[in-house]
């Protein structure tokens, strides 16, 4: 089992956490938005209170380990590794509840190049533990804004997996795949499932619209969040989201590995 000294230096070396890729400027320019309600960065959350941009600031200090510094305005963003391991820590625990339970899950990613193998490898264990793990809305389209414009994608799934496609593209599991923090595909795949009268998920799995989507929907939702995602951080302070795990969500899917090997531990499915 990779224990939490071994694990620590790796999301250091790694650049999951540490100094990341992911730059001051961009993360404050997202709290500025989130504060005034954008909705390319609330990712479907309508959060209850106010979040003036200090507030906001203030909790991703807390929560991630940012500077709470206003002043400090560039350079590359620092995530507090202990942090990461908490987060990682309270996402297992979640996880392993739901295995116990056989509960349903649904399991999305705006990440399909970085992540689909760290999803894939819950979705398995889970499965292989008596979960069912839908695939509702399969091959529905999708209309989603993009800095390109309304551009129109195909709700997928690869290994339990859900991601958007480029209509009209097929092949490998990661072509195709686009990135993207709409809510919209979370709220389709929800929508089916109801008007299936299948079962409906206990727990959704994943990162941007995924989570906040499903937290606003009252659905118990878990993910990954990097340090300028602050919907999901409050959407956990205001208790729509159960766990958030804070790490940069867009290094080589391979350095994902050693994370998923310590969820599945933790959470009593490694097979």
């Amino acid at each position: 089992m990779l224990g939490t000294g071994a694990l620590r230096a790796h999301l250091i070396e790694a650049r999951l956490a540490g100094r990341i890729a992911t730059l001051r400027e961009k993360s404050l320019s997202r709290y500025r938005l989130f504060s005034a309600r954008d909705p390319r960065v609330l990712l479907g959350l309508d959060p209850e209170g106010d979040w003036p941009v200090a507030e906001v600031l203030r909790l991703m200090g807390q929560k991630c380990g940012v500077s709470v510094d206003p002043a400090h305005t560039s350079g590359p963003d620092v995530i507090d590794p202990d942090r990461t391991i908490a987060g990682l820590d309270g996402f297992a625990d979640r996880i392993g509840e739901a295995a116990d339970r056989r509960t349903p899950v649904l399991i999305g990613t705006g990440h399909p190049h970085r992540l689909l193998e760290f999803y894939a490898a819950l979705a398995d264990a889970l499965s292989a533990a008596g979960c069912p793990v839908l695939t509702p809305a399969y091959g529905c389209r999708v209309d989603i804004a993009t800095r390109f414009g309304v551009r129109t994608h195909a709700l997928s799934y690869v290994r339990g997996v859900a991601l958007m496609r480029e209509t009209g593209v097929r092949g490998a599991p990661g072509e195709g795949g686009v990135h993207t923090h709409s809510p919209l595909p979370v709220r389709t795949a929800l929508a089916a499932a109801a008007d299936a009268r299948g079962p409906l998920p206990g727990l959704v799995i994943g990162d941007h619209g995924w989570v906040c989507g499903a937290g606003q929907l009252g659905i118990e939702a878990i993910g990954l969040a990097d340090t300028d995602d602050p919907a999901l951080f409050v959407g956990q302070a205001e208790g729509r989201v159960s766990a958030v795990v804070p790490l940069d969500d867009a290094v080589r899917s391979a350095l994902y590995r050693p994370l998923t090997r310590y969820v599945l531990n933790r959470a009593c499915l490694s097979q």
